[in-house]
């Protein structure tokens, strides 16, 4: 069933400790004629079904669930191995924009996914802001468990805050995004650090993160576990880039209009479009960025969010399977 949460006093925070408790790591061994057969029946349903509400958008990566835009799994992209048949495991990590409009039909397309827990990085002030505008609110049903994860807290979303991360992202440089993207990384270890232990520790249940659009926050979060995995960048690079097709134009028309409504973007058309784009070079960019700032991917998890390095190593082993890529970059 479905429930939408009209208050944002419906939102519990969570420390990292307190929103999931972990258990023994399990490792799910899958043969390789298993994720074949898989990804054969995944393709052929991308025959016969739109992959989204864009007929045009590929399946995989895309997914089609109604009401929910710029959903996609982030496995079977191939990681470099001398035997060159390991890539990132399908079906466990997915991403996608705001889920507030998901119909009967998306949550059920959700349950048989098999995901288990649904990862929120809006803050609770922004959350408040879309609802009194009648978008981007809470839901939650049966057999999924949202978790309130927010990167920014609610002062970050002062005019102030807000005209600076503007000025940084509607530069159109990729020197702009990274600045934007240090803000961001600099602020999500605690968030960060959540998901990354569910990837560690509860590898049966597949889960999906987003934020309002699942480009930013989403983005580098899924761009530090696939460059944790060892994907090459011009790849993490790609996957990021996609949100240019998974986002439709009226979406992303009707976020910039309401992004022109703050004063703190002083109506500028042009730098809305820049912040609403997605393009590779920014993340090629940014992971130049997370090694000369933190280390590597890596360093960041361990140093900013905490994990160990046995926990690294649990993640590697759930998520790098033995099994060629079913794609790199939709197999052009």
């Amino acid at each position: 069933m479905l429930q939408r949460n009209g208050s944002s006093n419906h939102l519990a925070s969570a420390t990292p400790s307190e929103t999931l408790t972990p258990s023994p790591p399990i490792l799910i061994l899958v043969t390789q004629q298993q994720h074949q057969q898989r990804q054969t029946a995944k393709y052929k349903m991308a025959t016969v079904a739109p992959s989204s509400t864009d007929p045009s958008l590929p399946s995989p990566p895309f997914v089609h669930v109604s009401g929910i835009p710029n959903f996609r799994d982030i496995g079977g992209y191939p990681v470099p191995s001398h035997s060159r048949h390991h890539s990132i495991r399908t079906n466990l990590l997915y991403r996608c924009a705001e889920p507030s409009r998901i119909t009967q039909d998306g949550i059920s397309t959700l349950q048989n996914l098999g995901i288990t827990h649904i990862y929120d990085l809006r803050s609770k002030n922004e959350i408040a802001r879309n609802q009194n505008a009648g978008r981007g609110g809470v839901v939650q049903w049966e057999g999924c468990e949202r978790v309130f994860v927010p990167v920014f807290e609610d002062q970050n979303y002062s005019p102030e805050a807000l005209a600076d991360r503007f000025r940084d992202y509607a530069s159109g440089s990729s020197e702009g995004f990274t600045r934007a993207y240090s803000e961001i990384l600099n602020g999500a270890p605690r968030s960060f650090r959540v998901i990354l232990l569910h990837l560690a520790y509860q590898p049966e249940k597949p889960l999906v993160v987003h934020c309002t659009a699942g480009k930013d926050r989403t983005g580098l979060i899924c761009a530090l576990v696939l460059a944790l995995c060892g994907v090459d960048d011009e790849i993490v690079a790609y996957e990021y880039s996609l949100t240019e097709l998974g986002l439709s134009r009226e979406w992303k028309e009707s976020v910039m209009t309401h992004l022109m409504e703050n004063p703190a973007l002083q109506k500028s058309l042009e730098g809305t479009k820049n912040m609403m784009s997605s393009k590779a070079e920014n993340m090629l960019a940014t992971l130049k960025m997370i090694r000369e700032m933190f280390g590597g991917a890596e360093e960041y998890v361990v140093e900013k969010c905490g994990l160990t390095r046995e926990e690294v190593g649990s993640i590697r082993r759930n998520l790098v399977i033995g099994v060629p890529a079913a794609h790199d970059r939709l197999g052009l």
